[in-house]
């Protein structure tokens, strides 16, 4: 049935032939009897606890449905494996605190704290009530030591309240704050937040956006009466400006493929910094050969152009995980270096891996907060971690130098010596300079270093040739004048005009000096850039075949973890990070 009103034909849900019943509360086998005060107290009862599902009415319900939004108990519904138990069902006289859900949900059999705005009352405004109830779940959740999910839908601020929306604000920041580093926190954006809308869910250890939505400190509107500058909320605040950005950890298409990733993402993390990651039992043994990353790197490395030749280091990541299932972090952002969890022997594992498909796997300042920011994560949840290196070194130049890449080098070094998970490296290929040095090593605090036949470790690269055989290259470069007088005499004795003798003598030294020059730098391999001499002073513990990489890893891991004891962070807390 629809009724009509001067706007819109709005859908109603009662049926007009249905008989209306009141819901009766009587005690089974009692004998009956008219309802008195108790009945009545029952019934006032009853229906507070309806009022929070009631609220939104039809009209609103469907007004969310038509901006291709979910309501906060679809979502809710949607990631819980069953129904949930609401807490602090707040109602004030002007509807404070009913903007807000707040519940515990089973999500994969694992007890999970979760908040929801609902959109559908008061725009999921924010008041001093609100504020109290998300901090008093915040700490219910690192009491109990249960991970929190936030979805997240908010137009911020419930401005009539005045103050008391900011003082809500100001409790959930402290709380959400107090518990970071004590539970993981995943953060979902709805719909179109603003304020601290977006502050709040961004101090969680993970945040999933799906297209079509926007956050940020000010609207579009804010900026243009402020600044005068037209601009769209997706140019503003939309996942493809904050993925790019890291404030933003996965992009999604819709809200559905959100909960899905909230989903996912549980099953990698532990519930707490005093345990670890949950074991998943797998059918992939972990003796099996990795040949695929055999032939990705003989296909790579048998090309024309050799050992320059860009790969794909996640093919790698793929074959040593169980079933070559893993999920990537910041997927979006810094390709040149990639971060993900995945499993091996079942045992939940960090990646930090240079992608020398991606400017040839430099270090630039992107790529290493990215990488830094995971590193603290896995190290404050008892998470293992394996760094895959393959990278010239830190990437130069002044536009780098300008935007502080010797700081933005330093939160990663400074991750990595932090680091008191296991943590395993393993040199692929490419180690120069200081990114070997900073980058998971022995002096750093690595258990165990392993590295494949096709790497080369050196403090410089090729043009390294340049400084070890100077000397070499002085008498190669100082003797060319003479070759090409000696060879244009010769050729003018051939019968070449001076011109054309002249001509041939320096293309014919020419090649010489590069054929010199080719040999030079094959010495530099053979002598220098190689794994030998890191292998001789214990720099690595050993050389492992390609397709035994992921049995050697995992059974390592495997002991590794045995002998690891999960607990909270205890060290001093460093000046910088």
């Amino acid at each position: 049935m629809t009724a009509h009103n001067d706007q819109a034909l709005i859908a109603s849900l009662e049926n007009p032939f249905a008989e209306k019943n009141e819901v009766e509360f009587k005690v089974p086998g009692q004998v009956a009897s008219e309802p008195g005060l108790y009945e009545n107290a029952l019934k006032a009862g009853w229906e507070l606890q309806q009022r929070p599902y009631r609220a939104a009415g039809v009209k609103s319900i469907q007004r969310q449905h038509q901006k291709n939004r979910m309501t906060v108990w679809e979502r809710i519904q949607f990631l819980a494996d069953e129904a949930p138990t609401v807490l602090y069902q707040n109602w004030g006289p002007n509807l404070d605190g009913a903007s807000l859900v707040t519940a515990l949900i089973k999500v994969g059999g694992r007890d999970i704290a979760i908040y929801g705005h609902d959109f559908t009352v008061r725009a999921g405004s924010m008041d001093a009530t609100n504020g109290k109830k998300l901090a008093r779940l915040f700490e219910l959740a690192a009491k109990r030591r249960i991970p929190l999910v936030g979805l997240n839908d908010s137009a911020g601020a419930y401005i009539p309240a005045g103050v008391g929306g900011l003082d809500g604000y100001a409790d959930a920041f402290t709380a959400l704050r107090k518990i970071s580093g004590v539970v993981p926190s995943i953060m979902c954006m709805f719909g179109f937040n603003a304020g601290g809308g977006s502050y709040l869910p961004r101090q969680g250890s993970f945040l999933i956006q799906p297209n079509e939505t926007f956050f940020g400190l000010t609207g579009p509107g804010v900026v243009k009466s402020v600044l005068g500058e037209d601009v769209t909320p997706d140019e503003l605040g939309g996942p493809g400006v904050h993925s790019q950005s890291g404030v933003t950890d996965f992009v999604v298409p819709d809200e559905v493929a959100a909960l899905r990733k909230v989903r996912a993402l549980l099953n990698y993390l532990p519930s707490s910094n005093n345990a670890l990651a949950p074991h998943q039992a797998s059918s992939d043994p972990v003796t099996r050969k990795t040949w695929d990353i055999d032939i990705l790197l003989k296909k790579a490395f048998n090309s024309p152009t050799g050992f320059n030749t860009p790969i794909d280091i996640t093919i790698m990541i793929q074959q040593l995980c169980d079933h070559g299932d893993f999920l990537e972090i910041q997927a979006e952002r810094a390709r040149n270096t990639i971060t993900a969890l995945g499993r091996m022997g079942g045992n939940v594992v960090g990646f930090v891996a240079n992608n020398s498909a991606v400017s040839s796997g430099q270090i630039d300042i992107d790529a290493a907060y990215k990488n830094a920011r995971f590193i603290r994560f896995c190290n404050l949840y008892n998470i293992p971690v394996i760094f895959l290196e393959d990278t010239t070194g830190f990437l130069p130049g002044r536009e780098q130098e300008s935007r502080g890449i010797v700081q933005a080098g330093r939160a990663m070094l400074d991750a990595i010596v932090d680091l008191r998970t296991p943590r395993f490296l393993v040199l692929v290929r490419n180690a120069f300079g200081g990114a070997y040095a900073s980058y998971n090593n022995y002096p750093t605090g690595a258990d165990f270093v392993v590295a494949l036949p096709t790497t080369r470790v050196a403090v410089m690269g090729p043009a390294g040739v340049e400084y070890v055989y100077k000397d070499e290259l002085k008498k190669l470069r100082g003797a060319v004048a003479g070759k090409i007088a000696a060879e244009t005499e010769a050729q003018v004795q051939a019968g070449l005009s001076a011109d054309d003798a002249r001509a041939m003598a320096e293309q014919l030294v020419g090649n010489w000096v590069k054929s010199e020059e080719q040999l030079l730098a094959q010495r530099y391999e053979r002598e220098l850039m190689n794994p030998n001499e890191a292998l001789s002073l214990g720099s690595i513990s050993q050389i492992v075949m390609p397709s035994d990489l992921r049995q050697v890893l995992a059974e390592h891991m495997d002991f590794c973890l045995r002998h690891y004891t999960p607990e909270p962070l205890s060290s001093v807390q460093r000046e910088f990070h």
